[in-house]
């Protein structure tokens, strides 16, 4: 491939998966997306769905595809995306994450394989206060 079709490298972007007290008082994991940049992201566009395969049937599993947009986020800034059902944690977890800063395009995707947001995996996450799984 060619090199300047392949963009910018994307650095210092994470995406996070942290358990948190729903208003019910449940555990419900959240999605977010983290800037460990020292500069402003604009424009973001995140895609996010699930692929997979049943263990028991061997059928082929899919969710919907999810889309959501932020303004901005500035540096060291996290941002909550979504809920996640534990019913996906076996299936991949796929994040595309579109932004601009300092009038450049950067897109990355970011992969949560299946199993492996378990709390087993658990690191901690600074900047949310808590455990949870990063990818990127």
């Amino acid at each position: 491939m060619r090199e300047e079709l392949k963009g910018p490298v994307v650095e210092n972007v994470r995406i996070v998966v942290v358990p948190e007290k729903n208003e019910e008082g449940a555990i419900q994991h959240y999605v977010y997306l983290l800037n460990l940049r020292d500069d402003i992201m604009e424009g973001i566009i995140i895609t996010s769905k699930g692929y997979g395969e049943n263990v028991e049937t061997g059928e082929k599993v899919k969710t919907s595809t999810l889309r959501h947009s932020l303004e901005v986020l500035l540096p060291n800034e996290a941002a909550k995306i979504e809920p996640i059902m534990e019913e996906v944690f076996g299936l991949t977890n796929e994040y595309w994450v579109s932004f601009w800063a300092d009038d450049v395009m950067y897109d990355k995707k970011f992969l949560f394989l299946p199993e492996t947001i378990n709390e087993k995996n658990y690191i901690e996450i600074p900047k949310l206060g808590g455990k949870g799984i990063m990818v990127g």
